[in-house]
């Protein structure tokens, strides 16, 4: 029979709740309680091995803990970082969360030394820098699917830039436009969105930790050093207010992915329709489509179609968690756990959304001769008035003598009509090289956040 020595290692000890305090907990309470926390902190394992590593080393420097234990402890975190990334490290029920799980895991593993990494730190900072840190890895990987995306788009603007396509407004025919303007569209609304998800980053690129449960604690530690150590900008100065922005920053990285989703769903909406047999401007390629289990004809856009039915889920995880925070008074108030789930479905939504279109533009088929078919002498009504502007006649007199001729407007050459649109940003020079420039500025900054990222995972954890 092994007998526990105070103090010592003990596999067979029972797992605790970080607040346990002698009493049992009403099992329904304790279920509604917990909630999905169980589930959705497997995405937080490497985060709180992280943190914990930062911390652990802050209060080396506070003098609570000895080199040693600091040694054991992130030999001890690694692992279980390990475990996690290979879906070996599991959360029950009764431990609540990934604090409680990996807490209990270094008590059972190095005795008091598990005991005494909670000191200085409460579960709300150490929630609220897990899902900074959570959300610093996604930003990166949704930074990236946008570049690829908008990279994309710049490759089929520019293969498609004199390929007619009838401008529209109000969904009716318009005026003379092109593939190519139409992809450049999309692709500079999706630049402007990476814009957001840099002030995204930029906001939750702050450190909460030391700020313990609203009001910090009467010790030593070095909370900029903790920053330093973690890769972040700064360290989140008001030790009240890094608590009062739980919810907060999530909603502000959620409204950049409701922004993101929007473009999405309406260039799923254009592509449906114009994919259309009526229109048939675009072709979706087999392998992007599903069929029907009754009508042996059907192709179907159905990528397309979830990605504008996830767009209202998205915007549904922006609300739910704005919803939550702007009801509570200052301080640390439980409600802060629903934000979690929202805030992560709706983050992964987003990137998969934008994977799912960066798919569908690399292999959609633009039909050449449909787009001309389109075409019809209304719409060179525009060109035709300003040609008569250009021999002297006041515009709006021209304006009202093609009005009257409308049936009797010849159907011009679209593609001349596009070359002759020569202002910037116009059909006939979309000039792309602006695009390019902000899409190559965009993996630069990437490619800086991901690259610090790394060297934080090295030091903390690989070292």
């Amino acid at each position: 029979m092994r007998i526990a020595v105070i103090g010592a290692p003990c596999e067979t000890m029972k797992p605790k709740r970080l607040w346990d305090k002698g009493y049992d907990v009403n099992q329904t309470v304790h279920r509604f309680t917990v909630g999905d926390d169980h589930v959705l902190d497997l995405e937080m394992v490497e985060a709180d091995c992280l943190g914990s590593v930062a911390h652990a080393m802050t209060l080396a420097k506070a003098g609570i803990l000895s080199q040693r234990d600091v040694q054991r402890l992130r030999k001890e975190l690694a692992a279980i970082a390990a475990d996690g990334r290979a879906g070996r490290f599991k959360i029950s029920l009764d431990q609540e969360d990934v604090h409680t799980a990996i807490e209990n895991r270094l008590t059972t593993k190095l005795g008091d030394i598990g005991k005494r990494i909670h000191t200085a730190r409460s579960r709300n900072d150490q929630v609220i820098v897990n899902t900074r840190l959570w959300a610093r890895r996604r930003l990166i990987d949704l930074g990236e699917a946008i570049l690829q995306l908008t990279g994309t788009l710049a490759k089929f603007a520019n293969r498609h830039k004199l390929v007619p396509m009838v401008g529209r407004t109000h969904m009716q025919r318009a005026m003379p436009s092109s593939v190519g303007l139409w992809a450049g569209a999309w692709l500079e609304a999706l630049l402007d969105d990476f814009e957001l998800v840099k002030t995204a980053y930029a906001l939750n690129d702050q450190c909460p930790l030391g700020s313990a449960a609203s009001y910090g604690v009467p010790v030593p530690i070095d909370r900029a050093y903790t920053a330093r150590l973690l890769g972040f900008a700064k360290a989140q100065n008001n030790v009240l207010y890094a608590n009062n922005s739980r919810g907060k920053i999530e909603s502000i990285i959620l409204a950049a992915c409701a922004q993101i989703a929007a473009d999405l769903s309406r260039v799923s909406q254009d592509l449906i329709v114009f994919s259309m047999p009526e229109f048939g401007y675009f072709t979706i390629p087999d392998e992007l489509t599903s069929g029907s289990s009754i009508m042996p004809q059907k192709k179907n856009p159905c990528g397309l179609e979830l990605t504008r039915a996830k767009t209202r889920s998205i915007i549904a995880c922006h609300d739910e968690v704005i919803g939550i925070y702007t009801a509570l008074p200052s301080g640390y108030n439980r409600d802060f756990q629903q934000t979690k789930g929202a805030a992560i479905r709706g983050v992964n939504l987003t990137i998969d959304c934008v994977r799912v279109m960066n798919v569908t533009f690399s292999k959609l088929k633009v039909n050449k001769d449909r787009l001309k078919a389109g075409f019809a002498g209304e719409v060179f009504a525009v060109d035709r008035a300003l040609q008569l502007v250009a021999a002297g006649m006041p515009f709006r007199d021209a304006y009202r003598k093609v009005a009257a001729e409308l049936d009797q407007l010849d159907t011009l050459d679209p593609v001349q009509a596009i070359k002759d649109r020569k202002g910037q940003g116009m059909a006939g020079n979309l000039r792309l090289d602006i695009d390019r420039k902000r899409i190559a500025a965009g993996r630069a900054t990437v490619r800086r956040w991901r690259s610090g990222a790394a060297k934080v995972l090295q030091s903390l954890l690989h070292s």
